[in-house]
């Protein structure tokens, strides 16, 4: 359309310009004026028209809508982020304890950052997720816990619950809620990281419990995350969400440091919230005191397709005051002997072995005060404690694999304490996992525990469940 405008406009400057030429010019004629200004009009719009045709296409005007197949190119995809990868393999688990672990820098099981969405204007992801969860169980008997399968807490020979009929039980705490925030391109790679269940002590069918809850910046971080005891990377993959009774399990308010060594070491160091458990039951008035933070190291040797071992140590000040027992402290230390290994392409072993006194906190039996006790002096001593764990993981194809686990427990004793006391216990499990969708998890497991206490008393309990976990958005 512009186009034949143009034209048109061309041919009458041209035609008026040959029709001036082709007679007298005289001054002063009107014709010739006339068309003078004529053909400075029709300039004045034939330069209008180039300009138009020049300026920028944002600058022109909106065009009327076409239905005819656009030929400009698509515009040009964000850059994707792509993160450093920790030499640490991501295990697919149905109760996953690796994702919430802090690793050195911007080290990160998935460099893609899958499930993360940039917040506009500035250089921060975020990754909210959401793990609904159903469990369903039925024991041979009273278990001591219908929620969570707990070898501390199983009833022996002699107790009130012990034995009867079997117990059906569903529950839904399991579920999550998880926010990572990160900034990988930023000095310091900061990080920020939440998680909670409902397996809290409160009240009603979900009591919430937060499981994490810090910062990282320049491999500093604080908050409440792993202990510098734990290994959150050796746990087996069990439907039980409790998992074994040795696995060393404990989430504190803590400041910690990881230190890098080269590619394949790091150095971990930290300092936590301290909780002295005593069995005080020669003076009920007597109570468990913290003079100094729990404190400790560990030492990681990683290397990809591999595996990883860490070595950690934990240093305690156990104290108590009573009327009847005084103000008395001991001294509580533990080594902890953790690894994993990739075997074939997907399978793995998993293992870890603990032993200390006064570590009995650190323990996933923990539901008593086991940490110290009185001798028969009445002196406070801490209690020796050992700790073993194996698991093995087999693939049997992209969507279903298995998980074969052990763990053992044993406490020495003191004098003071009660015939009922806590003295050992035995966990085993057994699964099939269908991973039925990407985010969709189905295990079924046979579970068993047994336990003794310091009078020899003994029982056993079997459970049977089926869980069901569904990830939202990764």
């Amino acid at each position: 359309m512009r186009s034949r405008r143009l034209a048109r406009v061309v041919f009458l400057a041209v035609f008026a310009a040959v029709t001036i030429r082709s007679e007298p010019l005289q001054a002063g004629d009107p014709e010739v004026e006339e068309l003078r200004r004529q053909i400075k009009i029709l300039t004045e719009r034939v330069d209008q028209l180039e300009r138009e045709k020049a300026a920028p296409q944002s600058q022109a005007p909106a065009a009327a809508p076409s239905t005819a197949t656009s030929t400009a190119s698509p515009a040009p995809a964000p850059a994707e982020v792509v993160g450093n990868t920790s030499p640490v393999s991501a295990r697919r688990s149905m109760n996953d304890q690796q994702e919430a672990a802090p690793r050195p820098g911007d080290l990160t099981l998935d460099p893609k950052y899958r499930g993360f969405s940039p917040v506009p204007n500035t250089p921060v992801m975020i990754k909210f997720n959401a793990k609904p969860r159903t469990d369903a169980t039925y024991d041979n008997h009273d278990s001591g816990n219908d929620d969570r399968f707990v070898t501390a807490q199983i009833p022996v020979d002699g107790d009130s619950n012990e034995g009867g009929n079997g117990v059906f039980n569903i529950n839904a705490r399991a579920s999550q809620l998880r926010l990572d925030v990160r900034a990988p391109g930023v000095a310091g790679s900061p990080r920020f990281y939440y998680e909670n269940d409902f397996f809290g002590s409160g009240g009603g069918e979900f009591p919430y419990r937060l499981r994490h809850l810090y910062g990282q910046i320049y491999n500093v971080i604080v908050g409440q995350t792993y202990s510098i005891f734990e290994d959150p990377d050796v746990w087996p993959d069990t439907v039980d969400y409790e998992g074994p009774n040795s696995a060393i399990f404990a989430r504190r308010p803590l400041l910690r440091y990881q230190q890098p060594l080269g590619d394949q070491w790091q150095l971990n160091l930290g300092i936590e919230q301290p909780q002295a458990e005593v069995d005080a039951s020669i003076d009920p008035d007597a109570s468990g005191k913290n003079r100094a933070p729990d404190g400790g190291f560990n030492l990681r040797w990683e290397r990809s397709e591999v595996g990883h071992v860490q070595f950690a140590s934990i240093f305690r000040d156990i104290g108590v005051r009573g009327p009847i027992v005084g103000e008395q402290n001991v001294f509580g230390w533990g080594v902890n002997l953790s690894s994993v290994f990739n075997l074939a392409e997907r399978d793995s072993v998993q293992s870890q072995v603990t032993y200390g006194e006064g570590l009995f906190r650190f323990s996933n039996d923990d539901f008593q005060n086991n940490d110290a006790a009185f001798d028969s002096s009445g002196d406070l001593e801490a209690l020796a404690y050992l700790g073993a764990m194996l698991g093995y993981t087999h693939h049997w194809s992209e969507e279903w694999r298995s998980t074969l686990s052990y763990g053992y427990v044993h406490l020495d004793n003191a004098a003071s304490q009660a015939g009922d006391a806590y003295h050992q216990t035995h966990y085993g499990s057994i699964n099939v996992m269908w991973q039925l969708r990407k985010r969709l998890s189905v295990g079924l497991e046979e579970l068993y525990g047994w336990k003794e206490t310091k009078d020899g008393s003994s029982g056993d309990a079997f459970r049977t469940q089926l869980g069901l976990v569904y990830a939202i958005f990764d």
